[in-house]
């Protein structure tokens, strides 16, 4: 019957018969109930402030330490979603954008930016614009370098390192809604004005996430990984000028 019972309730069954076990050796060998009570009530009396122990003190460093982990792993789901894929995108985006000079301008990153500095733009960062006159000529580029990046959108979104991270999975699932939009038309160089609008607010949306993210994605390689940070500094795709060789 034992075989049946999970391993918890057999190590505990164990652990109780073995507790018994020894009090019956100790009244074998002192004929001392008094004692053994005196110091089971004692034990007893201890055991909230134990459970206090475990349960907050110890619960709270195991979860900071998992939460950590989990930190991690994320950030580098997150770093290969821009090195396959997000980096260029935003290029693109930035190209279709009649004010980019203004978001070029408040994200100009250098390797002298502190954590005030991310914060601060960070916190006064608007929407990114979209233009539908902007996109004629140039949505058969986009429309197939997000349709051969499907797959691997969808691997991301699967990602169950990526549940915590809110901001993140709705900017995937932005740029993924756009894949689907622009997939499912089958002349994008041939589309009514009012149906450009429709896309330029799509790409609005995921423009938006898509910067916002990027530059949490460089403060979060300032802070932990100064190398991977200089060459995204070097190869910034909101900078024309930015070249990958170290000058």
């Amino acid at each position: 019957m034992l075989k049946r019972l999970g391993w918890k309730v057999r190590l505990g069954i164990g652990l109780v018969a073995l507790s018994a076990a020894l009090y019956l050796i100790h009244y074998a060998i002192y004929r001392d109930a008094r004692h053994i009570f005196i110091y089971l009530l004692g034990d007893i009396a201890f055991l909230p402030v134990e459970v206090l122990l475990v349960t907050l003190i110890l619960h709270q460093l195991l979860g900071a330490h998992e939460k950590r982990a989990m930190l991690r792993k994320m950030n580098m789901v997150i770093g290969s979603f821009y090195s396959e894929v997000g980096t260029r995108l935003l290029r693109v985006f930035a190209d279709l954008d009649p004010n980019v000079e203004r978001i070029r301008g408040e994200l100009h990153v250098t390797k002298d930016w502190t954590e005030r500095d991310f914060a601060r733009v960070r916190a006064h960062l608007g929407s990114c614009d979209c233009a539908a006159a902007s996109l004629g000529g140039r949505l058969e580029g986009l429309r197939s370098f997000l349709v051969a990046e499907r797959g691997f959108l969808l691997g991301l979104l699967q990602n169950p390192n990526l549940l915590e991270h809110e901001a993140f999975t709705e900017l995937l699932w932005a740029v993924f809604h756009l894949a689907d939009e622009l997939a499912h038309r089958e002349n994008v160089s041939q589309l009514p004005v009012s149906d450009l609008a429709h896309l330029a607010g799509d790409i609005q949306r995921a423009y938006t996430l898509l910067v916002a993210q990027w530059l949490d994605h460089m403060r979060h390689l300032k802070s932990d990984y100064p190398y991977l940070f200089s060459l995204a500094l070097r190869t910034s795709p909101l900078d024309p000028t930015a070249r990958a060789e170290v000058s």
